[in-house]
């Protein structure tokens, strides 16, 4: 059978040919790769005297066909997945694993990184490879190359079932997720929802066989406004139990031993490799460093943070009573109560401003914010084959009319994507013998949907997730290093979201949303006086916020830091760890952990308190090009030389250094979230 994935891609860019895969081709195509990678290695391993570039540049180029194979695989296993892609999934994954345990634990090849290694004083290495060499050599050690005969078996035997047990995770949260929806019959029942919101709803039901209905589902574009808008408080209480119990019912999709087995194996695999805990292991390779920086910085943040999200608490309870006579405020009722509170003491809401942000005009906006600040520019393709007909392919040009690189989009939810937004790349950038090989970037969402009578109107909030995940995109498509590995997005986990967190700020200036926020009817502009709102607004809750995303940090930490052998079960140790920063009283039967993907799927474990970390980076950041002008060119183009195009090719805190002309302060952030006074 011909195999599109092991032919070379006669597509625009060398682009995935996606119109020409099918399921049946990965197995057979991830297998073939592997034997080429292993090739691969052979040959590093036949030449001579180990040199920096026979070994250590040789082994960032070894099995490339393979990653981009993989690439394409698992990229839609979370995009577009289906039965078989599952199936194959739990395939293919262990051979993966095994193939890279093959590599990192293969002791003549280790024996040739660690005799480059020993040399690296007396090799005169650019700071580039000074940096490849020290992961290369610390990627070995830090998988198992220093252990032998059965604790070498061990850890591949940890690692084969680690790959599952993250999989079966996600597949569950997945299935879950589909599983659930929720019909309305009487439309009295949907008071407060505004008609594009019940519009979608009746959309959904009808897609679903049942005309004349309204339905909800888990995906945030129909969980989100229903919980916000929705005056029933019996729906509100039935779509947050619904997704308060995600994978926590005790049935054939529950994920709570998932996560002890996930745990154990994360810990034992540490241990076996010489760290006290997952999480010691993990932050050796962070910008904190140690768990025990993790949790001063978040315990720092608590303190300042906390008393203001009291103070946010009772003020949502006081106004719940005041308008509703409510005398226990719920979980279920803080995003609706919260919404009637901002628009009393703002006169804002996201009804407002949805008409102003038309999917298309805000895609066009981030481009045209990217234009301003890089000279780069979006042309949609038509001949780049695409996985799904609501992706767009883009050819991104540079400043001066040359090829950068291409730009998947994906914005709507469907039944083989999981919930969220990400990232991904499905090729990575290098150069090899002179020629810059630019990389492939996706972005995939899942925003409110077309109605027959609207576009795709988009909350503020989407707004803001898409700049964000743009601001990751420009990471992996401004990238200009030599090694893949240490190229784009490649870089210290709690460094990788200041590019993404930095690029929300845009969204708050009117420079910027004066190129594209415009009434979808009128074609207005924004009023100012609603941007002055939006600005003022930005503060709102934020005290609350904090605290919630702290919540998340410290549970991650706890999960990590210490022996999970004695977790007996996930209910009591998640409520005993969120308890100090539970705002509203906790709902019996619920569960987060169940459903945090983060943490038990992506590759957020021990991690997730970056996204506070990197708060701090992007707003100390930001704070530059406010004294310099959003749009300065000269601020751009620093940013654009030491973080988006520099990668992970020197330690991001001199990268940061280089950028911002010092270390970063703390105070920046404290004073947008008005935790601190100005």
């Amino acid at each position: 059978m011909n195999n599109p994935l092991l032919a070379d891609f006669a597509t625009p860019f060398e682009t995935a040919p996606f119109d020409q895969i099918s399921p049946s081709h990965y197995l057979p195509a991830i297998t073939t790769a592997i034997t080429e990678a292993k090739a691969d290695i052979e040959a590093i391993k036949a030449e001579a005297l180990p040199t920096f570039e026979n070994t250590i540049e040789a082994l960032d180029g070894a099995g490339k066909r393979l990653g981009i194979i993989a690439g394409i695989f698992f990229n839609l296993n979370s995009a577009e997945t289906n039965e078989e892609i599952q199936s194959l999934a739990r395939e293919i994954s262990p051979l993966l694993t095994e193939h890279g345990n093959d590599i990192l634990l293969d002791q003549a090849l280790f024996q040739r990184v660690s005799q480059v290694f020993d040399q690296k004083d007396q090799l005169d290495l650019s700071p580039e490879q000074t940096t490849l060499l020290e992961k290369t050599y610390k990627s070995f050690v830090r998988n198992g190359a220093k252990l032998e005969g059965e604790k070498a078996d061990q850890l591949r035997k940890i690692d084969q079932e680690l790959a599952q047990v993250s999989l079966k995770f996600g597949e569950n949260v997945l299935a879950e997720t589909n599983k659930f929806v929720h019909f309305v019959e009487q439309e009295s029942d949907l008071e407060g929802l505004p008609e594009g919101i019940k519009e979608a709803a009746a959309q959904i039901a009808e897609e679903k066989g049942e005309t004349g209905k309204w339905a909800f589902t888990l995906d945030y574009p129909s969980y989100i406004p229903a919980m916000t808008y929705a005056k029933n408080r019996a729906l509100r209480e039935t779509l947050f139990m619904a997704s308060g119990t995600k994978c926590a019912k005790g049935d054939e999709l529950d994920n709570q031993d998932i996560i002890k087995e996930i745990l154990r194996l994360r810990h034992d695999r540490a241990v076996l490799l010489g760290y006290k805990s997952h999480a010691d292991f993990v932050l050796e390779e962070r910008m904190a460093k140690s768990p025990a920086q993790v949790m001063s910085f978040l315990d720092t943040l608590l303190e300042k943070a906390k008393p203001k999200g009291v103070a946010e608490i009772k003020e949502l309870e006081g106004f719940a009573k005041q308008v509703d006579g409510l005398e226990s405020l719920k979980k279920w009722d803080f995003a609706y109560y919260s919404e009637l509170l901002k628009k009393e003491k703002y006169a804002l809401d996201d009804e407002l401003l949805r008409p102003y942000f038309q999917l298309e005009k805000v895609i066009d906006g981030v481009f045209q914010t990217a234009q301003k600040l890089f000279g780069i520019t979006f042309s949609p393709r038509t001949d780049i084959p695409v996985y799904h007909k609501d992706v767009t392919a883009y050819e991104v040009k540079d400043k001066n009319g040359k090829y950068l690189s291409v730009f998947y989009a994906d914005f709507f939810p469907r039944p083989g994507k999981r919930n969220g937004a990400w990232m991904t790349s499905y090729k990575g950038q290098s150069l090899k013998n002179g020629k810059d090989i630019r990389p492939h970037v996706s972005i995939v969402c899942n925003f409110t949907k077309p109605t027959k009578s609207k576009p795709s109107l988009l909350t503020f909030n989407e707004v803001t997730t898409l700049f964000h995940e743009f601001g990751h995109a420009l990471h992996g498509l401004m990238a200009q290093g030599t090694y893949e590995s240490l190229s784009g997005t490649s870089v210290f986990w709690d460094f990788v979201e200041l590019p993404s967190q930095i690029f929300e700020n845009w969204c708050y200036e009117k420079e910027c949303l004066d190129l594209f926020a415009k009434h979808y009817e009128t074609g207005e502009k924004i009023p100012e006086e609603l941007i002055e709102k939006i600005k003022k607004a930005s503060n709102f809750q934020q005290g609350y916020q904090t605290v919630r995303q702290i919540s998340f940090g410290l549970l991650d930490m706890a999960y990590h830091s210490k022996d999970p052998s004695e977790i007996s079960n996930i209910f009591d140790f998640e409520e005993a760890v969120m308890k100090p920063t539970d705002l509203l009283p906790k709902v019996p039967g619920t569960l987060m952990s169940t459903s945090f993907s983060h943490i038990f799927q992506g590759g957020y474990s021990s991690g997730y308190y970056s996204y506070k970390w990197a708060e701090v980076l992007d707003a100390d950041a930001f704070e530059l090009f406010q004294e310099k002008g959003v749009f300065d060119k000269a601020t751009a183009d620093s940013f654009v030389k030491n973080i988006l195009s520099a990668g992970g090719t020197e330690h991001p805190e001199i990268l940061y250094k280089r950028f911002r002309g010092r270390d970063p302060k703390q105070d920046a952030l404290l004073k947008r979230a008005g935790l601190i006074s100005e």
